[in-house]
């Protein structure tokens, strides 16, 4: 028996929940408007995505934040000082979340009631695949002696991302320097220390 739907398939859906999840917000778009805007049936829709709109988010999600790590993966391999690769990591996340439609609708208040399973569902998955992208750097770095002996890179990994969670949720519209100086001065002594 031939498979229900393809990859092909899969990614017309993926980018049909994005478009809608940017026009409607994540808490508003239905399965519905995803199978109109991807030009199929709500019954290929469920067949191709057997967790429904809360995988789709999960999808769109982990689709972007690829993307994002790719790059941010990149620029760590060529980034010898580790003050700098925070500093810079963080504001670069942070900006991502808030330039990317459907990541920051996750910390919108009128979403968060409609998807708080959902959230806390993903935030693992998240964490897991930054985790996964920034490891061999933190790896790396602490071989080489450029972080505090006493830290596990597990741990350091998710600290920055609570930290650039806070940062996205409690945006006190301070300007880009005074960040970069709060995380020198806060962030960066916890990870390589004094």
């Amino acid at each position: 028996m031939p498979p229900a739907t393809t990859d092909t398939t899969r990614e017309r859906i993926i980018d049909a929940a994005e478009e809608c999840f940017g026009r409607f917000g994540v808490a508003k778009t239905t399965v519905e408007d995803i199978a109109a805007a991807a030009g199929l049936s709500r019954a290929t829709v469920y067949r191709s995505v057997t967790g429904g709109r809360d995988e789709l988010i999960l999808a769109v999600v982990l689709r972007d934040l690829g993307r994002f790590l790719d790059g941010l993966s990149e620029r760590l391999r060529h980034e010898k000082a580790v003050p700098d690769a925070i500093v810079e990591g963080t504001m670069d996340a942070v900006a991502f979340v808030r330039d990317q439609p459907t990541v920051a609708q996750f910390l919108v208040p009128e979403a968060a009631g409609h998807m708080q399973a959902v959230v806390a569902r993903a935030a693992e998955h998240v964490l897991n695949l930054c985790c996964d992208y920034v490891r061999p750097y933190f790896d790396l770095a602490q071989r080489e002696r450029r972080l505090r002996p006493d830290i596990e890179v597990e741990g350091t990994v998710e600290f920055l991302f609570r930290i650039i969670t806070s940062l996205i949720v409690m945006d006190r519209d301070r300007p880009a320097d005074d960040t970069r100086r709060f995380l020198r001065t806060y962030v960066v002594p916890v990870i390589v220390g004094p």
